[in-house]
């Protein structure tokens, strides 16, 4: 990942392939939405992936919010002078993804959404642990996936120096608050743009009935379930995720 990772004025972002561009955007911990296998796969199939780094921790308290990273998003793909972009989004990220779509929905070709937080209320609070003692931490990070054994002891570790660093945790309820407030059910059926939903069946913190209604809502969305499979799809079967967003795409032609 490390030769792909650039730093342009106040950006930074992993960039590798040629072709349109594919725009990620994580969730609250990187660790917990990590996106390597689509970032190897993709540019080989005549596509940019670019993955800029969210300020989740970095901007002040009035700016920790959906809105303000949706346009901090807007910001990055003019400096990159990208027309129009596949925005993919997982957790907080997917929500940033969807509320960029409503704003500027001429800049998106094409969104896709897993684990998507947007709709359903304790998304963040609940799977965002409070402080707590390591083993406390443990079982919450592995909470996230189905099979626990994708949450390593540096993933463990990334979350609990997280929730134990006082000014990280306050923007991290700060955020949960922000998507709360910033639903999207009254949007969604306005939103006309390609979306493809991928999902997994056993999602313990954005339950399948959430990709469901996401799907009912979206006028021009696809549903696809990943089996045995939690909250980060891209991590725990990464394979059948980029193949399902291969297949797509190309359904789709975008």
């Amino acid at each position: 990942m490390d030769k792909h990772y650039k730093k342009e004025g106040k950006y930074s972002y992993y960039e590798a392939g040629e072709g349109t561009p594919i725009v990620i955007l994580h969730g609250l911990m990187g660790g917990l939405s990590n996106f390597d296998a689509v970032a190897e796969y993709f540019p080989t199939k005549g596509y940019k992936v670019v993955i800029p780094d969210l300020p989740i921790y970095t901007q002040s308290i009035l700016k920790t919010n959906v809105k303000s990273f949706a346009k901090y998003v807007k910001d990055f793909i003019t400096f990159k002078g990208f027309d129009k972009v596949i925005l993919l989004g997982n957790s907080l990220g997917g929500h940033i993804a969807l509320y960029h779509t409503k704003l500027y929905p001429e800049k998106v070709a094409g969104l896709v959404i897993t684990g998507s937080s947007g709709l359903y209320e304790s998304a963040m609070g609940d799977s965002y642990p409070k402080r707590g003692d390591y083993e406390y931490i443990r079982k919450k990070a592995e909470d996230v996936f189905y099979d626990p054994k994708i949450a390593t002891p540096e993933l463990i570790d990334e979350v609990y120096a997280t929730v134990n660093d006082r000014i990280k945790l306050i923007k991290t309820l700060t955020i949960a608050k922000s998507a709360i407030r910033h639903n999207m059910a009254k949007d969604l059926p306005k939103m006309t743009v390609e979306t493809c939903i991928i999902w997994g069946k056993n999602d313990a913190v954005t339950p399948p009935n959430v990709a469901e209604e996401f799907d009912k809502l979206l006028p021009n969305s696809t549903l696809y379930w990943i089996d045995k499979c939690g909250h980060a799809a891209m991590m725990e079967h990464p394979q059948e995720f980029n193949t399902i967003l291969e297949e797509w795409l190309t359904k789709k032609n975008l």
